[in-house]
């Protein structure tokens, strides 16, 4: 039996394809995760097509793209990055990072922030989606501390869903890593994953620290996972992500009246 939801299915479909046409994109996708089961509830991607009307129908919208196409994830991976610099003892969450002049300058290559801010904590870099406040946290730690938390959250590798095609994504060994490769992978440029992957790795905020196996398929009730983060440290960063959608962060449209709401 198929763990997706039919209800939560049609309005996934609905609400990504409403966002794909009022923000003029030429793509989007959606996926909904039950995060103590892994269960994949819903998941949709526009354009699509209808499989019984097959005739003209360009072969690149029959795929799953949630499965088998693979994106820079961009600013949702800093929340990894933070998780991986707390869970080592290098910040704390009160730890301040000068982001001034909102630009950082490794040999040729120049960093920039959207918006420069001074001096942020390591709570306000995920809150105001700091690019250099990342960096400068990740050029703090060994790569391959980094690379592990990274590649415990599944990163890397496929998720494991068992769906013809789905792909694994890049991350790249930590032995190969220049500084200024390091940095930029510190707000989600130079891997690369699916969308998929990208949920089920947000998941061990909401589990406090564990991954669980995604899946296709119904399942009896929680399964269990694989601690990836200690539980403190999930608590740490879920607390951060949830100021990211409170007003002062950069997505406050994301707030549901009467739930708490993380985000990125």
């Amino acid at each position: 039996a198929l763990a997706l939801d039919t209800r939560l299915q049609y309005l996934a479909f609905r609400e990504l394809k409403a966002a794909v046409d009022a923000n003029r994109a030429k793509a989007g996708g959606l996926v909904i995760l039950d995060v103590q089961t892994g269960e994949i509830l819903a998941l949709a991607n526009w354009p699509t097509y209808n499989p019984n009307a097959r005739n003209r129908v360009a072969r690149d919208r029959m795929r799953n793209h949630a499965l088998t196409d693979v994106f820079e994830p961009g600013s949702t991976l800093k929340p990894f990055t933070i998780a991986a610099a707390l869970e080592s003892g290098a910040v704390r969450p009160d730890t301040v990072i000068q982001t001034a002049p909102g630009s950082l300058t490794l040999g040729p290559n120049t960093i920039h922030d959207a918006h420069p801010h001074g001096a942020l904590t390591v709570e306000q870099v995920i809150e105001k989606s700091s690019n250099v406040g990342a960096a400068k946290i990740a050029l703090g730690l060994p790569p391959d501390t980094m690379w592990k938390t990274l590649a415990g959250a599944g990163f890397g590798t496929p998720p494991a869903t068992g769906f013809p095609g789905e792909v694994s994504g890049r991350l790249r060994s930590a032995k190969t890593w220049k500084p200024i490769e390091q940095a930029t992978m510190s707000y989600g440029h130079g891997l690369s994953v699916n969308l998929v992957q990208l949920a089920r790795a947000y998941t061990v905020f909401a589990t406090d620290g564990e991954l669980k196996p995604a899946t296709l398929f119904k399942t009896a009730g929680p399964t269990a996972g694989r601690p990836v983060l200690a539980p403190e440290t999930a608590q740490v960063v879920r607390r951060m992500l949830e100021l990211a959608v409170l007003p002062g962060g950069t997505a406050p449209r994301a707030q549901i009246a009467g739930y708490r709401v993380a985000g990125k």
